[in-house]
């Protein structure tokens, strides 16, 4: 397990290290040269008293210094968002109060789309990362894609570890890898515990078992290779085959093979991680809304037919008496409709704060996601519902089946915060 920490603690340094950019050397000499000279010394000149109205000039030039230092800790670009955020919605409500006394009818509000409509909400779509690739984010397929390039690129410098995290990382069935694992760790044990057996040092590569739990898994070859097994062809029933043999001379370094076998166990996958694609809006750009025509309500005959045989299936779901464990499947069934939520989250100046989610995570996510955006994160708040309410904390980001969900910011400290 230390080893495994070790290793993936060197690889996130050399990544930050590699994106920090080109270092520069202290005896490097880019700016001016009259600056590194040395200086020369000055004939001291009598200074005269100042004037009455030359004290007064000062005092006064001292009191404005003070004043600006004690606003140098203002965030400017902060307020320059409040600020364009509160000319917007004078604008609007201006031109809201005109279309009133006009009478023309107010436009609707904002919409809520899918991510099939992702430009009109900001967000391109999904993106992930990983810590040991670097701050880039892409799509799920190519950051695997990466992770994998990334371990086996790792494979001539520390086989062991590699090895482990390949075995369990590029290959899908938990099952098969859970007794891949089993398998492997069994023929460490056996060499461990009965160094002297001959049997125990062999492994025919045509065994069924073999061929079945190890020669189907990524990474077994590596794993066997780091181990101290080579690749050997040995008579077997009148017949030339090809086994796995541990040397004798690798018999010395047994505390190795335990390390190799722990490490095998405690792995974990390499996962890509949720990018949150924090996006900070304006209302204006929250309030973007897409005008679809009057066609795109005309449901098909097919359209119909379905909707029919959904509404006769959910008659008589209704009328079936259903167990605890069957509603917990049915939720389960409709949860999986949706992969990630994306959630907007308005403040009361107007601005709103947007994030993506994954549908099994909680709002206590959500919570620390918002926290981390303020400029005073010690001060408590909660969120509300657009429609009213406080929001549990227990409460999934797959509510009510929708992919936006917008939520208000309030702050018990100061509720015009």
């Amino acid at each position: 397990m230390d080893a495994i920490k070790k290793f993936f603690e060197k690889k996130k340094a050399d990544t930050k290290f590699k994106v920090a950019g080109h270092g520069r050397s202290l005896t490097m000499g880019d700016g001016p040269t009259h600056l590194r000279s040395q200086p020369s010394r000055s004939v001291p000149q009598h200074r005269h008293t100042p004037t009455h109205d030359a004290q007064r000039a000062g005092a006064a030039a001292l009191a404005r210094m003070e004043q600006q230092s004690k606003k140098t800790d203002v965030n400017w670009s902060l307020q320059a968002i409040k600020a364009q955020a509160r000319r917007e919605l004078e604008a609007e409500q201006k031109a809201l109060e005109q279309m009133t006394l006009s009478g023309q009818d107010i436009p609707p509000g904002p919409k809520e789309v899918n991510l099939d409509g992702a430009p009109m909400l900001a967000v391109q779509g999904v993106f992930f990362y990983c810590s040991l690739l670097g701050p880039e984010v892409a799509t799920y397929d190519e950051i695997k894609r990466q992770i994998r390039e990334f371990l086996y690129a790792q494979v001539e410098e520390d086989k062991a570890i590699s090895s482990c995290l390949i075995i369990h990382t590029c290959n899908k069935n938990k099952e098969k890898i859970s007794i891949c694992v089993e398998t492997l760790c069994k023929y460490i044990e056996n060499i461990v515990t009965n160094p002297t057996e001959e049997k125990f040092h062999k492994i025919r590569m045509s065994n069924k078992a073999y061929q079945e739990r190890i020669l189907p898994i990524e990474g077994t070859k590596e794993f066997l290779e780091a181990a101290g097994f080579t690749e050997q062809e040995l008579p077997f029933n009148d017949s030339a085959e090809k086994f796995w043999v541990f040397p004798e001379d690798n018999l010395s370094d047994v505390a190795a093979l335990e390390q190799l076998r722990d490490a095998l166990v405690s792995a974990e996958p390499v996962r890509p991680q949720l990018d949150r694609s924090l996006t900070i809006l304006l209302p204006a750009e929250a309030a973007t809304h897409i005008d679809l025509p009057a066609e795109f309500f005309n449901l098909t005959a097919d359209e119909l037919k379905r909707e029919m045989q959904n509404r006769a299936t959910a008659v008589e779901r209704s009328q079936m008496l259903l167990t605890k464990a069957m509603r917990e499947r049915q939720e389960l069934r409709e949860m999986r409709k949706y992969r990630f939520s994306l959630i907007r989250v308005r403040f009361p100046d107007g601005l709103i704060l947007q994030g993506t989610f994954g549908v099994h995570e909680k709002v206590e996510e959500v919570m620390k996601f918002i926290r981390e955006c303020l400029v005073n994160d010690w001060r408590p708040f909660f969120l509300s519902l657009s429609g009213g309410g406080k929001v549990n904390i227990k409460f999934y980001l797959i509510y009510k089946f929708i992919y936006v969900i917008n939520l208000s910011f309030v702050c018990e400290v100061c509720p015009h915060f």
